[in-house]
């Protein structure tokens, strides 16, 4: 009999000689105490609301996905046993801190000011504020500018700046922007690096849209930066 090779599934990637089936982050679950409460403050965020579903058993499922996200949130009733309000820690990656802590506050969400962590881990402990540094961080490093906001149970929310990714976190191949102000704070980035590009060489290139394209790609792939 000849040996049986597993079809690949979906858009799976062979991996050694393995088939690896694509697993996609879809949904994190969110314990809530009143669901009615839950719903209109994720729904005052400004997140979409794709699904409200009650059934007669008294279960019931809500879910909403923040702007840009291919990752929702789900709660409800009867869908986890987990305490209300011990979610923590939970990110949302914005590409620009400040507009993205100000865009909160300006729908009425208590929300922490920007800040840095000035000893490691800073900005997992809300309650104890002493190891922030108010601003952002130093010459704008990636991953190291945060806010921090809860939703009415006390679960914590961690807004985290990200521009320029980690090698080898992004394909880059499958680049994409998840809103348009992250595509218009990359082409913002992408202008400044070109002036000083063009002040390197002594003279304007006129090929910027590649140069533009280029660094966008490479910054959101964790490469190394065209000069």
């Amino acid at each position: 009999m000849a040996d049986l090779v597993p079809e690949p599934q979906g858009n799976g990637a062979v991996d050694g000689g393995m088939v690896r089936v694509s697993m996609n982050l879809e949904a994190v679950v969110i314990p809530v105490a009143d669901v009615d409460r839950a719903k209109k403050f994720y729904s005052s965020l400004g997140w979409r609301l794709d699904a409200d579903f009650p059934f007669d058993n008294g279960f019931r499922v809500v879910q909403f996905t923040p702007p840009g996200s291919a990752c929702s949130v789900q709660f409800g009733a009867k869908i986890t046993p987990a305490a209300p309000g011990s979610a923590h820690g939970l990110y949302l990656i914005v590409s620009d801190i400040q507009s993205a802590r100000d865009e909160l506050a300006a729908l009425g969400v208590p929300i922490s000011n920007v800040f840095h962590a000035g000893t490691p881990g800073a900005q997992f402990h809300p309650d104890d504020a002493s190891g922030r540094i108010s601003g952002p961080a130093p010459g704008a490093a990636s991953y190291s500018s945060f806010a921090t906001f809860s939703d009415p149970d006390g679960s914590g929310w961690l807004l985290q700046e990200v521009t320029t990714r980690l090698p080898g976190r992004v394909d880059p191949g499958a680049i994409s922007f998840g809103s348009a102000s992250d595509l218009a704070s990359a082409l913002r980035r992408a202008e400044a690096a070109h002036g000083q590009h063009e002040k390197r060489i002594g003279h304007a290139d006129p090929n910027w849209p590649d140069w533009y394209a280029e660094f966008m790609v490479r910054e959101q792939a964790g490469e190394e930066l065209p000069q």
